[in-house]
């Protein structure tokens, strides 16, 4: 029977850190979390929709993020054959998988404002 190798604790440490590093490039701007909140609680929607749905954000900024967010497999984008072109993005099943960390996000976020607002 094989062995599976030991990892030090400086390695489990330096893997960690890798994937939290990797983690944070591609989840990583002001928008993102942002944008796959609207999405996971919409549902498919179109670009203009999610524009107003996400407030203070520019529709450069928000097709930039699309963008990078498609090609890092978290969303798709399906366009219509429709007079205009109509564009729907949704959420992959694994981008459906950084839903728990968005609630605890959440969470702890009404936890912090409202500790702000006992002081």
């Amino acid at each position: 029977m094989k062995k599976e190798p030991q990892l030090n604790t400086s390695s489990v440490c330096k893997y960690r850190m890798n994937a939290i590093k990797d983690a944070m490039e591609i989840l990583s701007g002001k928008w993102k979390f942002h944008i796959l909140g609207t999405l996971l609680q919409g549902g498919k929607m179109r670009f203009m929709d999610l524009l107003r749905e996400i407030d203070g954000i520019a529709a450069k900024m928000l097709s930039k993020e699309l963008q990078d967010m498609e090609i890092n497999q978290l969303i798709t984008r399906t366009v219509l054959d429709t007079k205009p072109v109509t564009v729907e993005y949704e959420v992959t099943e694994y981008g459906r998988t950084i839903e728990p960390v968005i609630d605890e996000i959440a969470k702890w976020g009404i936890e912090y404002r409202k500790s702000l607002y006992q002081k």
